[in-house]
């Protein structure tokens, strides 16, 4: 009995944690769906091992088959695209301004982007809101 102990005192035990991996190629800007996800036995420092924290996300990068995913890889969905056309706000306590813009880039809600204004055409940043209008201070 002292010779087993011994013996398992000795050996090294590795644990597999289990993480998350792709099925298949996953471009960057796609949204991610849980067909697309799979749970692999693998050691993996830094993977992301929740696959509720995947659905719905947009990949940032391609993500391979087989691959662990980070969570930099993954952010959430872009609802303002380059290019497309959005309502620039400006709100203070009685006052509140808004024009028409064009979007100089992509991002999500939260996400600074930078915006031109259409009638003066000077380009200004502002925040993204949930319902797409741009917040500019």
């Amino acid at each position: 009995m002292r010779f087993l102990i011994l013996i398992l005192c000795l050996v090294p035990f590795t644990s597999l944690a289990e993480i998350i991996v792709a099925t298949r190629t996953i471009r960057a800007k796609e949204v991610i769906a849980a067909s697309d996800l799979e749970i692999k036995a693998s050691e993996v420092a830094g993977a992301v091992q929740n696959p509720e924290a995947l659905i719905g996300q947009e990949a940032r990068v391609a993500l391979y088959p087989g691959r662990p995913i980070r969570p930099a890889d993954i952010g959430p969905p872009a609802i303002v695209d380059r290019n497309d056309l959005v309502t620039l706000v400006f709100d203070r306590a009685v006052l509140s301004i808004t024009a028409e813009g064009r979007a100089l880039g992509r991002g999500a809600v939260g996400d600074r982007i930078r915006v031109m204004n259409l009638a003066s055409r000077t380009t200004i940043s502002g925040v993204i809101r949930p319902d797409g209008q741009i917040e500019v201070n």
